[in-house]
């Protein structure tokens, strides 16, 4: 059973400031129009909150940590790249994770410096400082 739609939808936000409203609101003793003009004013365009958004959520950190493996991909060795994968970036240490022991001797003996100098070469020496290889 359908019902009919309501012949009145009451607008949003705070109405309008009748004399009925004022009279109600000093016999309460309350002056609601600071409360109504503040809910009316909360609305913020998108450019005021959009740059607060996204530094809460890091994109920039994102972009930067997603850029690396891109490099990464792209700079070493491809025998590296098949058993080295970076999973972060924290405080300007790379962490990589090494899918065996052997090959995670064999990085951080004969490759680490090598991996670090061509990171730094092409993020800079304060973006990534060292490198931490981790199995798994």
């Amino acid at each position: 059973m359908l019902f009919p739609p309501p012949r009145h939808i009451p607008p949003l936000g705070p109405g309008k400031v009748t004399p009925r409203r004022r009279v109600v609101a000093q016999w309460r003793g309350i002056d609601l129009a600071p409360l109504e003009r503040a809910q009316a004013a909360r609305g913020q365009p998108v450019s005021a909150v959009l740059p607060q958004v996204l530094s809460e959520l890091r994109i920039d950190h994102r972009r930067a940590e997603a850029e690396v493996v891109k490099v990464w991909n792209e700079l070493l060795d491809p025998s590296i790249v098949a058993h080295a994968q970076p999973t972060g970036l924290h405080k300007g240490t790379l962490f990589v994770a090494v899918d065996s022991s052997v090959w995670l001797s064999e990085i951080v003996r004969y490759h680490r410096k090598e991996i670090l100098n061509r990171l730094q070469h092409s993020f800079g020496r304060d973006f990534v400082r060292k490198i931490s290889f981790r199995p798994g």
